[in-house]
């Protein structure tokens, strides 16, 4: 078989951890890899130029820009791992909340917010969860997601989500679970690290966690983890887990996970999500 040439997408002002070590690890597999940056000037022509080249892509970003890039490369005829509409569940909360209703998978009481502020207090004294999460339905790293321990503070919160941005993006209400997260990293159908985030406030997601250890997988995590990846299709993602009672409730999937959480193991994982790509190829 010819080399195998991988597209790798990503968004930054130049080469970073993840970027080192997949040029490292491509060498290392004898793979050719062409670089994608979304945070420079990328024309249609280059995105079709670059897409000639490519076997496949890895989308290691969670931009909007880098979702739209992703989708003309699939218009193109190109896998992209993960796909758009793999995508469209993992990085819209109120989706991800429906899929694992859906499918029986334990989550925290979770509701949509009207964007009418008077049908959203009702709908809050209704939900009567304090104190509440709230979350916008896009946003990454911990971005709009705050905690109200009243009407009147999730109010306040509401409106400072909607004033920033361009856009006012849909607000859920989630009831608070006491507890650290809990992240799962899957490539493909194998569970490739686990991570305890803790933090000395209620935030642990993002840059908010400040220490990492690891935890072990039970059997009812690997079974949720199966339902998850099955449901929605992902192949490669971080999801989060609190626990309550001693049962586990997932909290979000993560596209584009981080796999720096322990430096020492981040060519490991580098080579599972590049040994994945191959398999696809093959």
């Amino acid at each position: 078989m010819s080399k195998i040439t991988i597209g790798y997408i990503f968004n930054d002002r130049g080469l970073k951890g993840d970027e080192k070590f997949f040029i490292k690890v491509a060498k290392k597999r004898n793979v050719d890899l062409v670089m994608i940056n979304t945070s420079k000037d990328l024309n249609e022509e280059e995105i079709e130029e670059k897409a000639k080249k490519c076997d496949i892509f890895f989308n290691n970003s969670a931009e909007d820009i880098s979702f739209e890039i992703a989708k003309t490369l699939e218009e193109l005829g190109k896998k992209v791992i993960d796909s758009s509409e793999q995508l469209y569940y993992s990085e819209d909360k109120w989706m991800f909340f429906i899929k694992c209703k859906r499918n029986h998978i334990p989550t925290p009481r979770t509701i949509l917010l009207s964007e009418n502020e008077n049908i959203a207090k009702k709908e809050l004294k209704k939900f009567d969860c304090w104190p509440v999460i709230l979350k916008r339905v896009e946003g990454t790293m911990g971005q709009f997601v705050d905690k109200a321990e009243n009407l009147t503070e999730a109010v306040r919160i509401m409106k400072k989500f909607w004033r920033k941005g361009i856009e006012r993006l849909p607000i859920i209400a989630q009831e608070f679970i006491d507890s650290p997260s809990y992240r799962v990293t899957v490539v493909g159908d194998e569970i490739v690290q686990t991570v305890i985030k803790e933090s000395r406030w209620w935030k642990a997601t993002g840059v908010y966690a400040k220490h990492f250890r690891r935890f072990k997988v039970d059997k009812e995590i690997e079974g949720i983890v199966k339902k998850i990846t099955k449901s929605c299709g992902i192949k490669i993602c971080g999801i989060d887990f609190v626990k309550r009672n001693g049962r586990w409730l997932v909290l979000e999937i993560n596209s584009a996970p981080g796999l720096d959480f322990f430096r020492n193991e981040e060519e490991k994982l580098v080579g599972n999500v590049m040994d994945y790509l191959i398999r696809q190829v093959k």
